[in-house]
């Protein structure tokens, strides 16, 4: 089997050479390949480059790219585990492998992949980071309790108090709530139609709170139709301008986490999965089609109730 290398650590340098695989023709036709048919990055050819470099310097030179069988592939995994890379690094290197053995069966005539036996780790999957609650009721709140700037339209803190408020009540996209109009929002109703990801309609429905301050919003700006939410222009808010909104006032609050519009509806998410809501319903609020989507969430709220756990609990 193959040559273990010296430990690593958690990072993988780069080889200190990659004299391995210099001059190999299949390898040397794979990267033309990657290059000229695929418009691979140079980022993804170097990359490619150092994985097989790696595997070519670690497999024993008495056997070929053609004679490598599962084995030793799954040699190589575990060695590669054990060293303690990020899953993230072991899942590119066998990227580039699959790939190339890919290309040897369709360009080369290597009758079967080897690789295609050998199973993979899961990708580590980043958990959201969420507000807490009382984090979420300084955010939202922030707007009408500063001074705006003296260029800015006398309604600007009631918008975005607006913004902030429906952004967390309804959990919904910045795209879906840049785009909404005046006549997507049912005062009477409190609910919101939007217009999410493959042009699927939802209705969202919206806190008293929020509808309080859209409402307040609306008369102080004399937005009676049209886009809900306007610059001093009176032209629709963009993404990028709400997003500034955003940032303007998590400067100005106490929080440690870095700024995302994105949190809130993060927060949005879990803290209702905290309360007890049901993981379809949250489904359907958020707009996912896929409930595994949405499952991510359910693993925030039990590490955060881990850590509750964790510093309350006297034998922890």
């Amino acid at each position: 089997m193959g040559r273990p290398a010296p430990a690593s650590g958690s990072e993988d340098p780069a080889p200190e050479s990659t004299a391995a695989i210099d001059g190999d023709s299949l390898v040397d036709a794979f990267l033309e390949y990657l290059s000229v048919e695929r418009n691979a990055s140079h980022r993804t050819l170097a990359n490619y480059h150092h994985a097989l470099s790696r595997f070519r310097r670690w497999l024993p030179e008495s056997t070929g790219w053609t004679e490598a069988d599962p084995d030793d592939f799954r040699d190589y995994l575990f060695l590669l585990m054990r060293e303690k890379l990020a899953r993230a690094t072991v899942r590119l290197h066998f990227a580039a492998l699959r790939s190339f053995y890919k290309f040897l069966v369709r360009r080369r005539g290597l009758p079967r992949n080897p690789l295609a036996e050998v199973g993979l780790p899961k990708a580590e999957r980043k958990l959201p980071v969420v507000l807490t609650e009382s984090q979420v009721v300084e955010l939202v709140e922030k707007p009408l309790s500063v001074a705006q700037p003296k260029q800015a339209p006398a309604w600007a803190g009631a918008r975005d108090a607006a913004i902030l408020e429906l952004f967390y009540s309804s959990g919904i996209r910045i795209s879906e709530l840049a785009s909404l109009d005046v006549g997507d929002f049912d005062l009477h109703g409190e609910c919101v139609r939007v217009l999410g990801k493959g042009a699927k309609e939802r209705i969202c429905p919206v806190g008293g709170t929020a509808t309080e301050a859209i409402h307040r919003y609306r008369n102080a700006a004399r937005v009676m139709s049209g886009p809900l939410f306007i610059g001093k222009s009176r032209r629709r808010l963009t993404t990028r301008a709400i997003s500034d909104v955003f940032r303007k006032y998590h400067a100005l609050c106490d929080i440690p986490q870095q700024a995302s519009p994105h949190k809130l509806r993060h927060s949005f998410a879990t803290h209702l999965l905290d309360r007890g809501a049901d993981l379809r319903t949250v489904q359907t609020l958020l707009g996912h089609s896929s409930l595994s989507t949405t499952q991510i969430y359910t693993h925030v709220s039990t590490e955060r109730m881990k850590r509750v756990y964790e510093e309350a609990h006297p034998r922890a």
